[in-house]
């Protein structure tokens, strides 16, 4: 199994936007893969990112964790706020690139925060891309702005999509999370985490060991497989 000390550097220079990356191969592949990417302050190097790729991996998916191009572009901030469109091209990017490239048959896509966000609205978009979607700690308003909700795609998602979502997480309580996911056309399933914040228990060493075991058998329940 592919783990944090020796996971495979995966580029692909061939598209625009690049695809770049971290890939962890299973010893025995289920052929099924899973893209991840990370939320607006971070990078595919995120503890919780590596945690659920190796989970995943070692249940026979093979795993890529990419950098959205806007982190390509530079190493540290946000997004602007013209970098949405080409970050999810990326993603689009990368799922393909996991399927044609890496021989994946079914494809899945994934992220935390701002990753899982742009992941939801390109399955909206491009309802054929995945077979479903790992969203987690979905930023579903901005902190203390709950009137600003980020659901206006939810209408048009026919994508499955499991939510994993803190029970403390300034982003969206799990009550605007159930009211919210009544949005959705496709089937949806939310996992809470309780206790959990944003960073649903992972910040800077991982501390939330249970979890990543958890949403693999969450999904894995939800999606079949």
């Amino acid at each position: 199994m592919a783990t944090e000390s020796n996971p495979h550097v995966f580029t692909d220079v061939t598209v625009d936007p690049f695809v770049r990356g971290l890939l962890h191969r299973p010893e025995n592949p289920n052929g099924k893969g899973l893209v991840l990417t990370h939320g607006a302050g971070s990078n595919c190097k995120s503890p919780l990112l590596i945690a659920v790729a190796e989970a995943f991996a070692g249940a026979g998916f093979t795993v890529l964790r990419c950098d959205l191009p806007y982190r390509q572009n530079r190493s540290f901030g946000p997004p602007g706020p013209g970098d949405a469109k080409r970050d999810r091209a990326g993603l689009k990017n990368a799922a393909e690139a996991l399927k044609k490239c890496l021989g994946a048959s079914q494809i899945f896509l994934g992220g935390h925060s701002y990753g899982g966000r742009q992941a939801s609205m390109l399955c909206a978009e491009e309802p054929e891309l995945a077979a479903g979607l790992l969203l987690m700690s979905y930023p579903l308003h901005p902190p203390r702005k709950p009137e600003q909700l980020r659901t206006q795609h939810f209408f048009n998602l026919k994508t499955p999509a499991l939510f994993v979502e803190g029970t403390r997480d300034a982003f969206g309580s799990i009550a605007e999370f159930e009211q919210a996911l009544k949005l959705i056309p496709a089937n949806t399933k939310l996992l809470t985490v309780e206790g959990a914040g944003h960073d649903l228990g992972f910040k800077g060493k991982a501390t939330a060991k249970d979890l990543p075991g958890r949403v693999l058998a969450e999904f894995r329940a939800f999606f079949g497989g």
